[in-house]
């Protein structure tokens, strides 16, 4: 019975590498849904600080679904793009391209109809700045990014950020539909995180990426210097995000708030760089996430406690 089943429906379980295998969990597994729900808060918080009073809910709908399509898309023409790579990692080992259970041209197609709605909704229901401003961020990250910094050059972190830090932008010019000084500085505190999170990551994964052989910093310029830039970084990031108290987009709820997290996430960065704790790095990277979040949760507290009088 269970065979007739996976016959009628076209999925066979457990086949022979190019089988067609595949299901719905792999589809939503290629948007990458993790990464694009911390985005879709980021871009939401950008949507809440770029008006004194609730933003329209049509607006914040339509530009949450819009800009998540679009994450979606861009996440996994980065699967298509790195599936020999993700063969050869531990941790990426078991996704759908690479175990080869679904077949290329099906990732792609469903990359592009992602992508296409993503940018499309934004440019019929939000504004086409946002739609524009998404499809470049899209291009960054699958095209320039994933294609070719990731490959050319040990920053290619620091460099493909650009893309993953324009979520609180997107959100901003949903709701404005135009560009200013606040929502750049939005997007600057999370282009100042993305190294020391993710060359936390890379330090912890260094020998899966020199067999890959992706040029990460820990395998170009060894793990010192990369413990060192994570210190150094991780300061940048702290400078940032005061930025927004210095400026008065904040005020004293968000002051607090921001200091008690950048203590907590120098704490970590602090055993990354001294390096005597090997799960240090690890633990710094599943940290960063939530300091990014509860970043962009104290700004949204604070604008709210202002709009109310504290």
């Amino acid at each position: 019975m269970s065979e007739a089943l996976t016959s009628r429906t076209g999925l066979v379980r457990g086949g022979a590498p190019g089988a067609v295998s595949w299901g719905w969990r792999d589809l939503l597994t290629l948007c990458k849904p993790r990464v694009v729900v911390v985005m879709l808060v980021c871009a939401l918080v950008g949507m809440a600080l770029a008006s004194p009073v609730l933003p329209s809910l049509w607006v914040v709908g339509y530009g949450l679904l819009g800009i998540g399509l679009a994450a979606s898309g861009a996440a996994a023409f980065n699967h298509v793009v790195d599936r020999r790579l993700d063969a050869m990692m531990v941790r990426t080992s078991r996704r759908p391209l690479a175990t080869q259970r679904m077949p290329s041209a099906l990732a792609i197609v469903w990359a592009t109809l992602l992508s296409v709605s993503g940018i499309g909704l934004l440019l019929w229901q939000v504004n086409a700045l946002t739609a524009w401003l998404t499809l470049g961020s899209l291009i960054g990250y699958a095209l320039v990014y994933t294609t070719f910094l990731k490959h050319a050059t040990p920053q290619n972190i620091v460099i493909g950020g650009v893309a993953g830090a324009a979520p609180p932008l997107l959100g901003w010019t949903a709701v404005t539909g135009q560009l200013s000084p606040e929502p750049l500085l939005l997007m600057l505190i999370v282009f100042a995180w993305t190294p020391p999170h993710f060359w936390a990551l890379a330090l912890h994964k260094r020998d899966e990426y020199a067999r890959a052989g992706v040029p990460m910093l820990p395998v170009t310029h060894g793990e010192a210097f990369t413990r060192l830039q994570v210190w150094l970084y991780g300061w940048l990031t702290v400078a940032v995000t005061l930025m927004p108290f210095v400026i008065g987009m904040s005020g004293a709820v968000y002051l607090v708030g921001v200091c008690l997290l950048n203590a907590r996430f120098m704490f970590w960065n602090w055993k990354v760089w001294r390096g005597q704790d090997p799960k240090a790095p690890l633990a710094a990277f599943w940290f960063s996430i939530r300091y990014i979040l509860g970043v962009f949760g104290v700004l949204l507290l604070d604008h709210y406690a202002a709009s109310l009088g504290f």
